[in-house]
This record gives structure tokens, C-alpha cells and sequence, in this order.
């Protein structure tokens, strides 16, 4: 890894070496930073709209719910094997090929349309099983290529400092959050028809997914990647997770839960903003003495809110990441679970009003506080060289108890009501952040 040169921090002058010596960017940290900003915002311009997409082209809520399930699979599944091939081939090589990967889901997913129907067992499935090939491709950079990322800041970090090293890569990735989906809300409003509209939106994700792969392949400084051992198999795995540092063990608990509640009712968001509420944006805006009548549809209007929600998540990401540095990283992590805990239940009992799910998506926001300090305490017990394959299994352990989260989350939607699933997830996520307030410990370079 190449290292920060104080002195050449010193001669930095301006707004971009401020900005450098705070958020601590040493030369890897920004260019993953920058490839982190790519993807996340040809992720976050389709992920989220994804369910909407999914109804438009003939799913049920089920169908809808087993789509999320599909993603707790993928992010079960690929972080593992992601950080090992990090581990063993190098941070650059490993991120160049998820991203060539993730590029060609976004692909299938813009053509899904086109493709039509599939023939399975003399039964057609109607076209929106493209949008489940299209995901085993899409989310490669995103899990795949997890422990890399995660790996990339440890090596390149004190390890007092993890937290605002994260900050770092996740303000890049969050101003993306931001960006992305009012970008996709102004892309929508160009058609009527939310499946001609939203394929605009996938054009432009593909083409950020070239830029990232391009930009983080040539950029990335190698020389120095520390590369671990070769992956031996099962065995390995079951050797990874014996040992786990014991500080990780009651925050995978408390978070494994947490996100159990989270994933029940993440994919259907969108669906209670566009569906239930049916809520848009009407008003008229006068500039220089002439009128403009603004009236957002509820799909291009769900993309602002979730604008609204990575803008407070921005503004609160770098003071939590400085107040755990004071108070330590559990407090903060524990305010983050809450949110996510809570919020469930505030969407599905607000008024069916624009200014409340304004309020109600701000509140949302609250949630990414805690984020850095989360990935500090995971990645900060790790010896030097094993950060990918620690993440990994943390992830790999986190996200196989959530895999069916979605799809009771959907049966639920379908065949009880979407208010006892949201209340029923709420319950869930607020026994994990009890469970975690009262046995999380904290990393030992935050005490």
C-alpha cells in the first residue's frame, strides 16, 4: 500500500487538502473511494426501484419478497469467496473483475424487456425472472468484493483511525446514495411508462460501471497489496469462523437480527411509497416572474426521498465518526441499530402525505451514523493480511441467517397485511439493539 506523506499533506493547499487530511485519504482510500462512488451510484440508481420494476413487469408481492430473499443469497454467499480471491490475488484484480461482472448484470437487467418470457417445466415465467439472472451479476463488486474493500482501508489506516478511514469511503459512497437516486427520479420523469423510463436509468448505471472498473484498475497503486494465502475449501471456512475474534461474536448477533428485520421489509419501501400511499409531489414554482407546475409521479418522487435520506446520512456520518473517537465506537453503532430498528413501523403507520414521508425518510438517514464505526468494529480486531477473509465470514455468518428474511417478509405482505410485517420487523430489529447494547464489546483502540 503506498503511505500518506505528511509532508506532501502539509503542501496541499485549498479545499481538496483539507478535505484529504480530514477524512484521512491516502491514495488507495480515494481511488477505492472514487470506485466506490461509480458503482454505488449505478447501484443505487436501480437497486431501490428494482421492486416497482419487478410489479411492472408482472411479479406479485411474493415474487417481490423472494427477489429480496435472492439478494440475501448473493450477499450470504459472495463475500467469503470474494475476500479470499482478494486475499489471494491482489485488491486490483479482484475489484477490476467484480466490476466487469456487476457491469454486465446492470446489461441484463436494461434488456429484461426484450428478453421476454421464459419456458420453465411447460409453465412460462413472465419476463421479471431476467431481473434474478441479472442480480447474480449485479451485486459482484458490491459482495464480492466486500472484503477487498474492507481489506484496502485496514492495510492503508491506523488502526485508530479506522473509523474515519471508513467515513472516508463511505461519504464518497453515500454523496453516490444521494446522487443516484434523484439522478433515476429525473430519468423517470422523462416517460410515462415506468418500465420505458427506468431502462434510461440502467444505461446510465452501465455506463458508470465501465467508468469505475476502468478508473479503479488504472488508478489503484498494487505494489504493496498484502496477499494472503490461497483458499483451502470448506475446511477453511470452518477454520474462519472457529476464529473469529470474540469481540465480533455479540455484534454479529445484534446485527444478524437487526438486519433479520431490516431485510422483511427493505424491498417493499418503495412499494408502500408508490403502491399504498400512492403519494407523489405537486406544486408550482415561480422563477423570474413565470410559473412552473412541478408533479412528480410516486416512483420519481420515492427517488428524492431517498435523496433526502442519504443527505442527512451525509451530514451525520463524519461527526458520529469523530464522536466515537470520544465516546468509542459501541455507543454510535448502537444509535445506528436503533434507527433501523424503529423505522419500519414509522413508515407504515405515517400520514400518506408528502411532507411526512419527507420527515419519515429523513429519519431514515439517521441510521448511516453508526455505519463507519459498524465496519470499524468489525474489521479492527483482525491481524494484518486476513482483513478480507474476517469481513468475509462476518459476512458470510450475518447474511445466511437473513436469507429468508425478505421472503417472510413477503408471504406476510401477501397474505396478512403489510402493516403486521413492518410492526413484526420493528419488534425483531429493537430485541437486536437491546442485545447489543447490553453485550457488545468495544474495539480495544476506541477504549
Amino acid at each position: 500500500m503506498t503511505q500518506a506523506d505528511p509532508a506532501a499533506d502539509r503542501e496541499t493547499g485549498g479545499p481538496v487538502g483539507t478535505f484529504r487530511r480530514f477524512f484521512a485519504l491516502e491514495r488507495d482510500v480515494l481511488v477505492l473511494s472514487l470506485a466506490m462512488f461509480a458503482f454505488s451510484l449505478g447501484f443505487q440508481m436501480t437497486n431501490r426501484f428494482l421492486p416497482e420494476y419487478l410489479v411492472a413487469l408482472g411479479a406479485s408481492g411474493v415474487v417481490v419478497g423472494l427477489f429480496g430473499t435472492a439478494g440475501n443469497v448473493i450477499s450470504a454467499i459472495y463475500p467469503y469467496p470474494g475476500g479470499a480471491i482478494s486475499d489471494r490475488i491482489g485488491s486490483r484484480n479482484a475489484l477490476t473483475l467484480f466490476g466487469v461482472i456487476s457491469t454486465l448484470g446492470f446489461l441484463i437487467w436494461a434488456f429484461a424487456p426484450d428478453l421476454g418470457g421464459v419456458a420453465l417445466a411447460g409453465v412460462t415465467v413472465r419476463p421479471w425472472i431476467w431481473i434474478f439472472v441479472g442480480v447474480l451479476l449485479a451485486q459482484a463488486w458490491k459482495s464480492f468484493g466486500l472484503g477487498a474493500t474492507f481489506a484496502v482501508v485496514k492495510q492503508a489506516t491506523d488502526p485508530s483511525r479506522l473509523a474515519a478511514g471508513f467515513a472516508s469511503t463511505e461519504t464518497f459512497r453515500r454523496t453516490a446514495f444521494l446522487v443516484g437516486p434523484v439522478l433515476a427520479a429525473v430519468l423517470i420523469g422523462l416517460h410515462p411508462a415506468f418500465t420505458t423510463s427506468f431502462r434510461y436509468v440502467l444505461g446510465v448505471a452501465v455506463a458508470f460501471g465501465i467508468v469505475g472498473t476502468v478508473a479503479q484498475h488504472v488508478l489503484y497503486d498494487a505494489s504493496a497489496d498484502s496477499i494472503g494465502d490461497s483458499f483451502a475449501g470448506v475446511a477453511a471456512v470452518r477454520s474462519d469462523i472457529r476464529e473469529m475474534p470474540d469481540p465480533l461474536r455479540p455484534l454479529l448477533v445484534g446485527d444478524t437480527l437487526v438486519r433479520f428485520a431490516n431485510g422483511m421489509v427493505y424491498v417493499f419501501f418503495v412499494l408502500v411509497v408508490t403502491r399504498i400511499y400512492a403519494v407523489g409531489f405537486e406544486t408550482t414554482v415561480s422563477v423570474a416572474g413565470l410559473s412552473y407546475g412541478v408533479d412528480l409521479a410516486p416512483a420519481a418522487f420515492f427517488g428524492y426521498l431517498l435523496g433526502v435520506e442519504m443527505l442527512v446520512a451525509l451530514l451525520v456520518m463524519a461527526p458520529a465518526a469523530k464522536a466515537a473517537e470520544r465516546v468509542g465506537l459501541k455507543p454510535v453503532v448502537a444509535v445506528g441499530f436503533a434507527v433501523y430498528a424503529l423505522f419500519p413501523v414509522v413508515l407504515i403507520n405515517a400520514p400518506d402525505t408528502a411532507a411526512a414521508m419527507v420527515a419519515v425518510f429523513a429519519f431514515s438517514g439517521l441510521r448511516f451514523a453508526g455505519l463507519p464505526s459498524h465496519k470499524a468494529l468489525i474489521v479492527g480486531p483482525a491481524n494484518r493480511g486476513a482483513g478480507g477473509r474476517v469481513t468475509g465470514t462476518y459476512y458470510l455468518l450475518r447474511n445466511t441467517v437473513v436469507i429468508p428474511s425478505a421472503a417472510v417478509g413477503g408471504v406476510l405482505w401477501e397474505f396478512v397485511s403489510p402493516t403486521v410485517a413492518f410492526t413484526l420487523a420493528a419488534a425483531i430489529g429493537v430485541v437486536g439493539t437491546g442485545y447489543f447494547l447490553l453485550f457488545g464489546r468495544e474495539f480495544e483502540a476506541y477504549a
